[in-house]
């Protein structure tokens, strides 16, 4: 069932469908909630969490809450989910501490969309496990190891867009925290510890994966970086995962620019304050789109091929959140606002 939301429209119309994006999302649910990648696809608890998100943009608010209501119920005793389920059976044991801490920021969004004081309260033992369970794998340094495997060992190694992630989920965490009236202390001591080790201590995380683009922008994305950091990392890094007039590279050496990546920049570029930019970068995607109104994946350049030609719902929320960074839709538009962020006294 669909509620309607009032939204604002974009003064430059760039052809945003709410309601194609929506309605590809709500017909890949599953009646339990769940939300795969698409059609038969599997579905992990970070992308889950987006497509909620994107399901809450477009006022599909009941849909969304179903999504979250169906984590709560597969959440293990320790607060973490498995990586990937196949219509809610396991397809991956590995927890990853930011696949399970993300419920955060998709409860905190919906949050400031809704204004469902209930429904966070509900929520909350929920995400208190949640992000309990990431911060378990905090070490002294400030990083965070990135998973436990299926054989219950914990994983050393750190990722930077992992744990920029986390860095998010904290924030919007103790932003729920403190509307609920619960002081929490450590996740904000964990907090600034990560914090320190994204900016400070570079060498903690795994550099084999700077060829992702998340790896450049995921900082400032999360507010770990802002001002003349962030200026000074987006010029940095611009010429290796850009295509000018295209996107943004998934990964640096290969030339494929995805959909979802160039909207995560867009909402880190406006998230900076640099909304002409963001706007610039976003009408360069606005038209890869099939027929129905939904986004593509992906396309390899110079010659324009689709690929993969799923129709991804996780890509077509996060393209509608873009939408939302700069043209605030609705009251979550501003979530990733670094100036958004400045008002909170945790």
């Amino acid at each position: 069932m669909k509620v309607e939301t009032s939204l604002n429209r974009p003064a430059a119309d760039l052809s945003i469908n709410i309601e194609d994006i929506c309605n590809l999302i709500a017909q890949t649910q599953l009646s339990s909630g769940e939300i795969p990648w698409s059609e038969g696809q599997k579905t992990d608890p970070w992308d889950h969490v987006e497509a909620a998100m994107g399901l809450s943009t477009g006022g599909y608010l009941n849909r969304a809450q179903r999504a979250f209501e169906w984590l709560a119920g597969m959440q293990h005793e320790d607060g973490s989910w498995y990586s990937a389920y196949m219509q809610g059976e396991p397809e991956d044991k590995t927890r990853d501490a930011n696949m399970s801490s993300y419920i955060a920021v998709g409860l905190f969004h919906h949050y400031l969309i809704t204004g469902d004081l209930a429904f966070i309260k509900q929520m909350w033992p929920t995400v208190s496990a949640a992000i309990d369970f990431a911060l378990a794998l905090q070490t002294p340094n400030g990083e965070i190891h990135w998973a436990i495997s299926p054989e219950g060992e914990v994983d050393p190694m750190a990722l930077l867009t992992g744990s920029s992630s986390i860095y998010m989920s904290l924030k919007c965490a103790l932003a729920i925290a403190k509307i609920l009236g619960h002081p929490v202390p450590r996740w904000h001591s964990g907090l600034i510890k990560l914090g320190n080790a994204i900016k400070q201590k570079p060498h903690l995380f795994n550099m084999t994966k700077s060829r992702y683009s998340m790896y450049w922008f995921y900082p400032i994305l999360a507010g770990v970086l802002s001002g003349a950091d962030a200026r000074k990392r987006i010029d940095k890094y611009w010429k290796k995962y850009i295509i000018e007039e295209r996107g943004v590279l998934c990964v640096s050496d290969e030339p494929w620019v995805t959909i979802a990546e160039t909207s995560e920049l867009v909402i880190a570029l406006a998230a900076m304050g640099n909304h002409k930019l963001a706007e610039i970068v976003y009408s360069w995607i606005v038209d890869r789109r099939y027929d129905d109104g939904s986004y593509w994946c992906g396309f390899t350049c110079p010659d324009i091929i689709i690929w993969p030609e799923e129709k991804i719902t996780w890509t077509n929320a996060v393209a509608l959140m873009a939408a939302d960074a700069i043209y605030n839709l609705t009251p979550a538009g501003q979530l990733f606002s670094h100036k958004f962020w400045e008002s909170f006294d945790f």
